[in-house]
């Protein structure tokens, strides 16, 4: 009997980046049907996205950003036993870390990208196999693109491409059904949600749109289109929405749940979600939402929501978008420190009003 062939994706980052990997697994399954496919990630909120992927066998995963590096080179030691044949690392993973750990799981073959800027500290010359980053494609095309290594090749076309994968259990379904019929939202709309967060690492928090600035849309939506304005979000966005609530008042409805698949199961009720660039903004495009997507310094080009209905919404400023992918914080290139992220503080909320309104028509 031959043994059955095992791929482990390592998809690290957060949950946005790994979502944006999920088309890559459907198409992996679909040429290898026979093949056992694993997945390594270390935040729980992935975990529990890619559990529910019926593409994947197996979900491994390790908080290795808590814990000691013994700890996780254990962990990484007793993986190894699994026998991998292959082991992919999903873009945009340019640490130099994640090759490392590449090399830990001892797969015969290792894919990964050369990136464009600052390819050395990364290391991808651990990889046995690798592509030269094209930043003219979305993430999605990118992470498919990597299956050309190993002879799966699939038109690097939107159109032709997987959507994202978001399952949901029958439990998450019912959880938003009656969360809704609790704040007396059953059948009311528009329902319109809000993301004003963003991830923190590496200065990110300057992508956000201002939450001055999000209070006020809540209020001109509810007053001009009689909208329910919902607010999303997580640990990591507690400040933003504290000043939204207390600025936008009764035109603000809060989402607490309990677990990342509780909140995604409410956002697939709205009628439009309005974001930063965010994992939240990738979930949005996932559930098919119509999206509008607030930018700043990163490219819509390889960011925008993916197969679904949506408005990029830029100020059009001429240094934008001025993102790429490296080790260093986030930092703004204009001489003058008073318009520093200007590309972010100029969008008025005219502007997304205006974008939302023409999905609600």
């Amino acid at each position: 009997m031959t043994a059955r062939e095992k791929i482990i994706v390592i998809a690290l980052p957060g949950i946005g980046d790994a979502l944006m990997s999920t088309p890559m697994f459907r198409l992996l399954r679909y040429a290898r049907p026979e093949a056992e496919i694993h997945a390594l990630v270390m935040f729980p909120a992935t975990r529990d996205l890619l559990r529910a992927d019926p593409n994947i066998d197996h979900v491994h995963f390790f908080d290795f950003i808590h814990t000691s590096k013994v700890e996780g080179l254990l962990y990484l030691f007793n993986l190894r036993k699994h026998g991998f044949d292959i082991s992919i690392n999903i873009y945009p993973q340019n640490r130099w870390q994640y090759n490392i750990f590449a090399i830990l799981l001892g797969a015969g073959r290792k894919l990964g990208i050369r990136y464009k800027l600052r390819d050395w500290r990364n290391l991808s010359g651990l990889c046995t196999d690798t592509l030269g980053e094209d930043d003219s494609l979305h993430c999605v095309e990118e992470n498919v693109r990597l299956l050309s290594l190993i002879g799966i090749n699939a038109p690097l076309v939107e159109e032709s491409l997987p959507p994202l994968e978001i399952h949901l259990k029958t439990e998450y379904k019912e959880f938003a059904t009656s969360w809704l019929k609790e704040k007396n939202l059953t059948g009311r709309h528009p329902l319109i949600g809000f993301h004003a967060g963003t991830a923190l690492f590496k200065n990110h928090i300057m992508r956000r749109w201002a939450p001055e600035k999000f209070a006020a849309l809540a209020k001109r939506l509810k007053a001009e289109s009689g909208a329910s304005v919902l607010l999303f979000g997580g640990p990591d966005d507690v400040s933003a929405n504290e000043i939204i609530k207390e600025l936008a008042g009764d035109a603000i409805i809060e989402v607490r749940t309990k677990s990342i698949m509780e909140s995604i199961a409410i956002m697939e009720q709205m009628d439009v979600f309005v974001s930063n660039d965010s994992a939240l903004m990738h979930i949005a495009g996932g559930l098919g939402l119509k999206t509008v997507a607030i930018f700043g310094p990163t490219n819509e080009t390889y960011f925008h929501p993916w197969k679904t209905q949506y408005s990029v919404v830029h100020t059009g400023i001429e240094c934008r978008p001025c993102f790429s992918y490296s080790t260093r914080p986030l930092v703004c290139f204009r001489h003058d420190p008073a318009e520093h992220f200007l590309c972010i503080r100029a969008i008025d909320v005219d502007q997304v009003f205006l974008a939302t309104q023409n999905f609600l028509k």
